[in-house]
């Protein structure tokens, strides 16, 4: 299993959500799922998805 931890591009320590398993983009709603189902919606573009790092970032609209 590839589970992701997501950042925001404009603070790259800042975690938005770890164990991500599923996202969803709907235009500028972007919504993250973890592993044990939890979802959190931000506003904001997909920048990068590393797979293989299990890395994601997000320019959040603020």
């Amino acid at each position: 299993m590839c589970l992701s931890t997501v950042y925001r591009t404009s603070a790259p320590d800042s975690v938005i959500m770890e164990y991500v398993s599923k996202i969803t983009v709907d235009g500028d709603r972007i919504t993250l799922t973890d592993v044990m189902g939890e979802e959190k919606t931000v506003l904001g573009t997909l920048k990068l998805a590393d797979l293989t790092g299990g890395t994601v970032q997000i320019e959040c609209q603020e």
